[in-house]
């Protein structure tokens, strides 16, 4: 039985509790972050450690890249990356994309050697005049198709090397007043300023293999619950008016945007239509709770699971990474 959960872990390498813990729960997948980093090497080690515990050669390991200020993998390892509104103001809406596109596929390159097949790109979010900063100048930019554009091309070029991309945060973050790391946002938008707006980029890359929720309560939507735990947001909005057939998992079950004990969240959001649970933290006891709310992976959320994963290529042997970083370097410089 394969558990429908993401879970994280401590730190750059699994203790034999963490493992144990692992073989028991056996989840879908893995997700690193900056304190289960150190050398391509160690990562390398801890994707195969990991991938050990549950017996699947092709578990899927996550991780934030994003460029700019969120990527979990940088010097003096691995390159830098732009974030993604550097590449609008680098190219603009019409040479941007493909900026965009050749920083993913270099990411991808980065991702894959260590064994890292799924990256929580592309940022789908479009902020609006007033909001937290949180998306910030992670968004592309500020219109919806420019938005689409860029989500695009970084959809495309993580896929090219062999990484598959998690659209984010559906059914969009951008008008968030608040963090949902720290605090629930609440958004006051009428469903035809969300439809106009907020869902568009989403609606045009709902053929994305991934997406993650919104830890963001819509007044219009559903007047109380977070997109994560409404079962009118997710069955409504997100497979009905946006039609992702994806796999939807959730943003981080600890966030504080969440509130109840973690037993209460997680089973709010598989109740609401999530496929999987997101947990991010590594802290054993909370990821003891998640795992007794989680269900197996079966039905729906298992056929998007296989098909999310049948969608992983062969990594071409032919690509250039020296390459491609000089045509980057060169573009990036151009428009400075």
């Amino acid at each position: 039985m394969t558990l429908a959960l993401i879970l994280g872990c401590a730190g750059p390498t699994l203790s034999p509790e963490e493992a144990a813990f692992f073989r028991a729960a056996r989840p879908w997948g893995f997700i690193l972050f900056k304190r289960n980093v150190e050398t391509p090497e160690q990562v390398r080690a801890l994707t195969a450690a990991l991938r050990e515990t549950v017996g699947r050669a092709d578990a899927p390991i996550l991780i934030d890249q994003e460029g700019g200020r969120v990527q979990r993998m940088t010097r003096p390892h691995w390159q830098a990356y732009p974030s993604g509104r550097a590449y609008f103001r680098a190219g603009g809406p019409e040479g941007g994309p493909a900026l965009a596109g050749l920083g993913a596929r270099l990411m991808a390159y980065d991702l894959a050697q260590v064994g890292i097949n799924v990256d929580c790109a592309p940022v789908l979010d479009v902020p609006v005049p007033g909001a937290h900063d949180v998306i910030g100048d992670r968004a592309y930019g500020t219109e919806p198709g420019v938005v689409a554009a860029f989500g695009r091309a970084v959809a495309e070029g993580l896929m090219a090397g062999g990484v598959l991309p998690v659209m984010k945060h559906v059914p969009g973050h951008g008008r968030a007043g608040a963090d949902s790391h720290h605090a629930l946002p609440v958004v006051e938008a009428s469903l035809a300023a969300l439809e106009a707006h907020d869902f568009r980029p989403f609606q045009a890359l709902a053929d994305l293999p991934m997406a993650m929720s919104a830890h963001v309560v819509f007044r219009a939507l559903d007047p109380e619950n977070p997109a994560t735990t409404s079962a009118t947001v997710i069955r409504e909005i997100v497979r009905g008016r946006i039609g992702f057939d994806g796999l939807l998992m959730t943003d981080d079950l600890s966030m504080n945007a969440l509130s109840g004990s973690f037993r209460d969240r997680t089973a709010a959001a598989f109740r609401a239509g999530c496929d999987v649970g997101l947990h991010c933290n590594g802290v054993r006891a909370e990821m003891e709770e998640v795992a007794a709310a989680a269900p197996a992976l079966a039905g729906e959320s298992l056929r998007r699971a296989e098909a999310a994963l049948a969608r992983l290529r062969p990594v071409p042997a032919t690509f250039d990474p020296a390459e491609a970083r000089a045509r980057l370097d060169a573009g990036l410089a151009a428009a400075a």
